[in-house]
């Protein structure tokens, strides 16, 4: 598990419960080049809760994202849940050095993470000198079981890649937030007041940032699978072909009323009382404008809808807009993905270090 630079050429694979999504970034010149993505959908059940629970639909499924790309280079970035990994900054003498320090977190294990030392993989980053005490440095403490790490990484093992780097989603999802911010006016940039509104296949993840941190965090069980449900339900269709429908239209004259509208509703009431519970938690940053990401994000309509909700500016996560793009890579079939990619861009941004 680690925690700093990566080197150069770098794929970001991003295992959801949908999907499998693969993205490798090149950086030189000053910015990101997109070299190859494929995204690549996984059967129900294959990974549950962002955890594999079949191994060899997983691999498959890479397999298959790789095919298709072509990557230039076999390193691969990959991340656990922020579920299952345990973030804190620790204050230690400034004079110790990194194996004072991995030992320090050795020795005090019991105090940081709630399992047997044995069955972790952590890693540290010094972050500088205290601000209250000139003599303390801050550092970084990032711990998880070593059964997620191992299985992430057997799953790239078993499709021919090698993997480089072990991250956690938020950071990922933040590291994909300074090219997203790039594109907002600059005091919302700097003073904060995002909401980064991340609607999955099973889950919407409601985030606010400050500065480019996560400062707050809710899930709510509720995503565009419910919509496909209900479309194979209403129209007898097969999951593969709601799926295909949903995306592609081609739908009866009463989808839009009687489907589509009420799911948008929907989840414009649960982006609603997220909100409202941010608030009610005491936070007292004012929340000025939305991105929505996810492939559910952007459902015809939703974006107009939050803004009428909410009174914000909502806009559609594109972390690649400015990024140069290679001869090989459909621009277009990537902006349609890309609002899904957050994660994905975010680990292959470790390319730059």
């Amino acid at each position: 598990m680690r925690i700093g630079a990566a080197g150069k050429g770098l794929i970001g694979v991003d295992i959801t419960s949908a999907t499998v999504k693969l993205i490798e970034l090149k950086w030189g010149g000053g910015g990101y080049r997109v070299e190859s993505y494929a995204v690549r959908p996984l059967r129900e059940g294959a990974v549950v809760e962002r955890r594999i629970r079949d191994m060899g639909e997983v691999v498959d499924a890479l397999k298959r994202a790789v095919d298709h790309a072509k990557p230039t280079s076999r390193r691969v970035s990959v991340a656990v849940p922020a579920s299952a990994a345990i973030t804190k900054t620790l204050t230690l003498p400034a004079t110790l050095s990194d194996d004072e320090i991995e030992t320090r977190i050795q020795l005090e294990s019991d105090k940081h993470v709630p399992f047997p030392f044995s069955e972790v993989a952590f890693d540290f980053q010094r972050l500088g000198l205290n601000e209250r005490y000139g003599d303390q440095q801050d550092v970084l403490l990032v711990a998880c079981r070593q059964q997620d790490v191992g299985q992430l990484t057997e799953a790239v093992h078993q499709a021919g890649l090698s993997p480089a780097v072990v991250d956690v989603e938020t950071f990922a999802m933040e590291r994909a937030y300074t090219e997203l911010a790039t594109q907002l006016p600059a005091t919302v940039a700097q003073d904060g007041g995002v909401t980064l509104v991340d609607i999955g296949a099973h889950m919407n993840a409601f985030h606010v940032l400050r500065e480019g941190r996560i400062t707050y965090s809710r899930d709510t069980v509720f995503g565009g699978r419910a919509l496909t449900e209900e479309i194979r339900n209403r129209y007898g269709l097969s999951l593969e072909e709601a799926g295909l429908a949903k995306k592609r239209g081609g739908l009866p004259d009463d989808y839009q009323r009687s489907v589509l509208d009420p799911f948008i509703e929907t989840l414009v009431q649960q982006v609603g009382r997220s909100l409202q519970l941010y608030y009610t938690a005491g936070r007292k940053q004012e929340v000025r404008r939305m991105i929505l990401a996810g492939g559910t994000g952007v459902l015809p309509g939703l974006a107009d809808r939050l803004a009428a909700e909410t009174g914000m500016e909502v806009v559609i996560a594109n972390p690649f807009r400015r990024m140069k793009v290679s001869s090989r890579v459909d621009v277009e079939t990537l902006a349609g993905d890309a609002p899904a990619m957050l994660t994905a861009c975010g680990l292959a941004m470790r390319v730059r270090g």
